[in-house]
């Protein structure tokens, strides 16, 4: 049995800064709405033509692959985390085999949205312990701009979201009392509609279905969530979570070094920091830079803490992340 251990670390964002001021332009809103609300005051959007789910993907793994100091020909296996990925099928992770040029590995799709990341850390970590695979790559990338509402009827939920890329490599540890500690992983269908994007899809309504009705009021292939009842599972889910990793490791909230949330909405990160009383040096977050950008929210600000030396060799690091699905997770690691 062995450990897996984050060798390598790396995000992109694209070049384009989208202000809030920016967003009162085209939509009934303004930055004081948006920053009480939600935090946020910039996030990046992709300029089209110039990059997509798989590219920024790769961009990102580039990094964390220079980083790793692992060779990109002993890539054993590609585990990517999307909600959106360039086409329907195939998902982007076989697309990124073939852009990095990797051998003939395997390439898994992980559609878990916001808890994406967390959900495919522990996709490889249980490859890498069983010892079937040594290196992989994990990367959580989005672009919600373009199937975004961006008018007044959209703003609660297109005011928030953002496009970026992370990405690291896992690699086998054999010092047990390092790398990844234990991984968990939760769901409850039951909400699933409570945030969503129905169509188009094979159970609802299909492209065909879209463009027969050609209804300019349809709704139904945007993002719809209902913010109340999420903030209120999501603060709940969370601090769960996280207590579950921390007893099933028997560490205490005062062993935590690093906490990384999934940068949904600023106002649940405070919520959880005061409830965990964790201070401002022990929790990154960056959604006031990025927005939410789903999968690619842990990875990058996992990157970013650690590139700016808040994470340091022997910290105890905690991810954690709530979304669609409702799913929720979280991941304890010694650094």
């Amino acid at each position: 049995m062995y450990h897996s251990k984050i060798a390598g670390l790396g995000y992109y964002v694209p070049s384009n800064v989208v202000t809030n001021d920016d967003l009162s332009k085209i939509m009934d809103t303004n930055d004081e709405w948006i920053q009480e609300r939600t935090g946020i005051q910039e996030r990046r959007h992709i300029i089209r033509g110039e990059d997509t789910t798989t590219s920024m993907g790769v961009k990102a793994a580039k990094i964390a692959i220079e980083r790793s100091g692992v060779a990109k020909e002993d890539i054993d296996f590609v585990v990517f985390a999307t909600l959106s990925p360039d086409y329907y099928f195939p998902g982007p992770g076989v697309l990124v085999q073939r852009d990095l040029g990797l051998r003939t590995v395997g390439a898994l799709d992980v559609r878990n949205q916001c808890s994406g990341f967390v959900y495919a850390i522990s996709v490889a970590d249980q490859y890498i312990k069983t010892g079937m695979y040594k290196n992989i790559l994990v990367i959580g990338s989005e672009v919600h701009s373009t199937g975004l509402d961006m008018t007044t009827r959209g703003r609660g939920v297109s005011v928030i979201f953002g496009d970026g890329a992370g990405a690291a490599v896992l690699s086998r540890e054999e010092d047990l009392t390092k790398g990844i500690l234990s991984t968990h992983l939760h769901s409850e269908g039951e909400h699933a509609e409570e945030l969503a994007l129905q169509a188009p899809g094979m159970g609802a309504r299909w492209v065909t279905d879209i463009i027969a009705d050609n209804d300019p009021n349809d709704e139904s292939y945007y993002p719809y969530m209902n913010g109340q009842f999420v903030f209120k599972n999501a603060v709940v889910r969370f601090a769960e979570v996280i207590n579950e990793g921390l007893e099933a490791n028997g560490l205490q909230v005062s062993d935590i070094d690093m906490l990384i949330p999934h940068q949904a909405n600023l106002r649940i990160s405070q919520f959880i920091q005061n409830k965990f009383k964790l201070t401002d040096d022990q929790v990154h977050n960056n959604i006031q830079k990025y927005g939410n950008t789903t999968a690619a929210s842990i990875p990058i600000a996992l990157t970013e803490a650690w590139e700016q030396g808040k994470i340091k060799s022997g910290d105890t690091v905690v991810l954690a992340a709530f979304g669609s699905g409702f799913t929720w997770a979280s991941a304890i690691i010694k650094w």
